[in-house]
């Protein structure tokens, strides 16, 4: 059965409906439930629904985001439109402002990410004295968010259940996951459309620091699967505040601000999640919405006012 309801929007634009879970056909079939998005397989194709689920720490939370599905919907659909002449995707059709068919393909069951600054679990590790990410030398002296020497690749597994691992090419030839004509391909197709996703957000001011890709076979041809980069799977840093060795969360429109917040409050992903406040559902709402209406140039980052997790926390406290 379908769960939603009518909300008023955090950002005061009137009545929204959030949903936490779809029901296209009434049960027969019913979905796959990711983290944030239901998947029905029907044979040949498949339907996909982005619900104003939210995940961090690869735990979904009980509080919804308004705007968050139709948003990253709405950026998916830009993202492909702005790419196709790299590779396919496997977008058939729109339903609606959340809903999309598309083809069924056979994922190729590595997660590509593409890094070009330090920062997130690859900081973390070079911070604690690593010098190897994912196979990949990086030198001594670099800080939090540097732009790295060159863009690097930092492949992980594709689990259907528990953490992602990390994998490099020989790996994953050995465990037949890939061919090595296959992983050229890919990686070199990774890279073109990380130009293509770094070139059009700088022209509306924003950075793209890392993202995760997912592709799939088509018969002998290759298609881009999942989602492009997103509020979800990929980092947005405003240009206008970057500055190396510096959290960049006060102007992201990513789920780090999520992220951020959380680690603030003492949670990691252990224990039952806790209800996102309403004053962070707000921030977080804005993001999305953001994302994709700034990458689009259909609006600029100082519409959205948004507010620091330090300023969210003194808001919480007073």
């Amino acid at each position: 059965m379908k769960d939603s309801k009518i909300v008023d929007s955090p950002l005061g634009l009137g009545k929204v409906e959030v949903l936490r879970a779809s029901d296209m056909f009434n049960g027969d079939p019913e979905p796959r439930r990711g983290k944030v998005r239901d998947v029905y397989d029907m044979g040949d194709h498949m339907y996909i629904v982005t619900s104003d689920r939210i995940s961090a720490f690869d735990v979904v939370y009980p509080t919804l985001i308004p705007h968050k599905g139709t948003s990253l919907h709405a950026l998916s659909l830009f993202w492909f439109g702005e790419t196709e002449d790299i590779i396919k995707n496997h977008l058939l059709e729109t339903i609606d402002e959340r809903t999309v068919k598309v083809i069924k393909a056979d994922r190729v069951d590595v997660e590509w990410v593409c890094r070009a600054y330090l920062y997130g679990s690859a900081w973390r590790a070079y911070d604690k004295g690593a010098r190897t990410i994912s196979g990949v030398d990086l030198p001594d002296g670099l800080v939090m968010a540097q732009e790295l020497p060159e863009v690097i690749l930092t492949p992980t597994t594709k689990e259907d259940g528990g953490h992602d691992l990390e994998i490099s090419k020989s790996e994953a030839i050995a465990a037949g996951l890939s061919t090595k004509d296959e992983w050229d391909l890919l990686e070199e197709t990774t890279y073109k459309l990380f130009d293509r996703y770094q070139t059009v957000s700088k022209k509306h001011g924003m950075i793209i620091p890392d993202f995760k890709l997912e592709f799939g076979r088509v018969g002998d041809e290759y298609i881009q699967i999942d989602e492009p980069p997103t509020h979800d799977s990929a980092r947005y840093w405003a240009e206008q505040f970057y500055e190396p060795g510096k959290p960049q969360e006060a102007h992201c429109l990513d789920k780090e601000f999520l992220r951020s917040y959380l680690r603030n409050i003492g949670y990691m992903g252990d224990g039952p999640p806790p209800t996102i406040p309403q004053p962070v559902v707000r921030e977080v709402s804005k993001r999305c919405i953001a994302s994709y209406k700034v990458l689009s140039g259909q609006a600029k980052l100082k519409d959205y006012d948004l507010k620091t997790v330090d300023q969210v926390m003194e808001e919480l406290n007073g």
